[in-house]
């Protein structure tokens, strides 16, 4: 059984900075984020921006200058998120990947996302595969119900591999809208990827609120990697709000720990998920 790859997600779209202080917003918030959360155990970043007015935004040149400060301070693997907000638009979305990341999130399907709906189209997602397979982008195919698994086993089917041919997903879990965030969940994702998905798929887990904890204990025991960070929870447990995201990756760290399963490196990482980088 490998090791443990840790994701920190330090931001996401939905969190208000109003409510929460502690979230990273600006690019200096995001790079000191990433700096502690490298030296806590984090291999991957997965960003979201912000505006002046600590809004979403797809804005091109603020993810080139994020992608470049991220290189530039730290050795973590840059994945930036194609989801964006769920009101940005196909283009945009898209052309997230002229800021040339390490990786990009690619959700396998449309999803109930609270009140509102997270629309990702067929036509798009095979897009979205096909542009990141032609610019040597690794994928990070985003699984919210157990039918994104049928969905991903399709368009590997019908479009071939992804680069480097290693595929891994990851399990959000605890969306109002998608699937439960609780181990018997993870269990159901995990023999789903196991029967339908290429030999050597890996996998990581993310737990959104009160469901981080045990969809993270879940994910160890099946072998799988994990996602924390302050785009998902905003609590470190109950009445204690978190601190900032290496507080969360240095948990997820312990936990892996615990499991007999320590964290991997960004050298490893870049390895396991055959980027073009690799040493």
């Amino acid at each position: 059984m490998t090791g443990t790859l840790i994701t920190v997600a330090p931001t996401g779209a939905e969190v208000d900075k109003a409510e929460v202080p502690a979230l990273p917003v600006t690019l200096d918030e995001l790079v000191d984020t990433a700096v502690h959360c490298e030296r806590a155990g984090a291999s991957i970043i997965h960003v979201h921006l912000r505006d002046d007015a600590a809004r979403p935004t797809l804005d091109p040149v603020r993810l080139r200058d994020a992608v470049a400060a991220l290189r530039d301070t730290t050795d973590l693997i840059v994945q930036l998120s194609t989801g964006g907000s769920v009101r940005d638009e196909e283009a945009a979305r898209l052309a997230v990947l002229d800021a040339e990341p390490d990786m990009a999130s690619c959700t396998m399907g449309t999803v109930n996302f609270g009140g509102d709906v997270f629309m990702n189209r067929w036509d798009f997602i095979v897009e979205l595969h096909e542009r990141m397979l032609e610019r040597a982008v690794v994928p990070e195919y985003e699984l919210f119900d157990l039918g994104h698994v049928a969905a991903l086993e399709r368009l590997l089917e019908r479009h071939g591999l992804p680069f480097g041919e290693h595929v891994h997903v990851d399990f959000v879990l605890g969306v109002p809208g998608g699937a439960a965030g609780d181990a018997s969940t993870v269990t159901a994702f995990a023999e789903a990827v196991r029967r339908y998905l290429p030999e050597g798929t890996t996998f990581s887990a993310t737990g959104i609120g009160k469901t981080s904890l045990p969809v993270m204990f879940a994910s160890l025991a099946h072998g799988g990697h994990l996602r924390v960070g302050m785009e998902d929870t905003v609590s470190f447990a109950r009445r204690q709000p978190v601190t900032g995201n290496d507080q969360l990756v240095a948990r997820a760290a312990y936990a892996a720990s615990l499991a007999e399963r320590p964290v991997i490196s960004t050298v490893e990482a870049r390895k396991l998920l055959r980027m073009r980088d690799a040493d």
